[in-house]
């Protein structure tokens, strides 16, 4: 089993997503999908820095690496206009309930990092749950059982020593990053030679 944690926020984890299709297929390995809010997970940590956005130097570099690795995956890539991801990350557990998880997380990351559309648009919601019934996902998305569901996710994460998304976990062994993902795939190649 391979946990994935990732925050809708992140553009590292809307590519890392993209790659890891790739990997898992490859080794067959089952995934389980973890969205964690990623502020908490830093402050658990100690990070209470600015977060990339208030750094327009940084945000600037980062926008151009961010471009490098869409072109190298062959994915679109455009900044959404807002980041409050709440709703999408709480959706996911709604998704989780249908047994649609990877579908939920390609579709909510293409969505906002691949069209560049809001993570709280209503449309967007409406959108990412298409052929389910929307009116009670969008209900889900703001109610106490999604939050919880999604507290504990966070909880779960901060516990196993998630520090940042996007973050590979094996057994004991973690991968932090979307470049670290060729490390995933040499270890899964040595297991598989074992």
């Amino acid at each position: 089993m391979l946990d994935f944690y990732f925050d809708f926020v992140s553009p590292f984890s809307y590519l890392a997503n993209i790659r890891l299709a790739g990997i898992v297929q490859r080794y067959d390995i089952a995934v389980s999908y973890r969205p964690i809010e990623i502020g908490a997970a830093k402050r658990a940590i100690g990070n209470v820095g600015p977060s990339n956005r208030d750094m327009p130097v940084k945000l600037s570099h980062l926008s151009k690496d961010l471009q490098r690795w869409a072109q190298r995956y062959g994915a679109p890539l455009e900044f959404p206009p807002s980041f409050d991801a709440r709703r999408l990350n709480t959706g996911f557990f709604y998704a989780a309930g249908k047994g649609r998880q990877a579908e939920y997380v390609s579709r909510a990351f293409h969505l906002t990092w691949g069209l560049g559309q809001a993570f709280g648009d209503e449309k967007v919601l409406r959108e990412v749950a298409s052929g389910w019934n929307v009116d009670e996902f969008i209900r889900y998305t703001d109610s106490e059982d999604g939050a919880h569901a999604y507290k504990k996710s966070t909880d779960e994460g901060i516990a196993r020593q998630v520090f940042g998304v996007p973050m590979v976990v094996i057994g004991e062994e973690m991968w932090w990053g979307n470049d670290r993902l060729d490390f995933v795939a040499e270890y899964l190649e040595s297991r598989k030679s074992n």
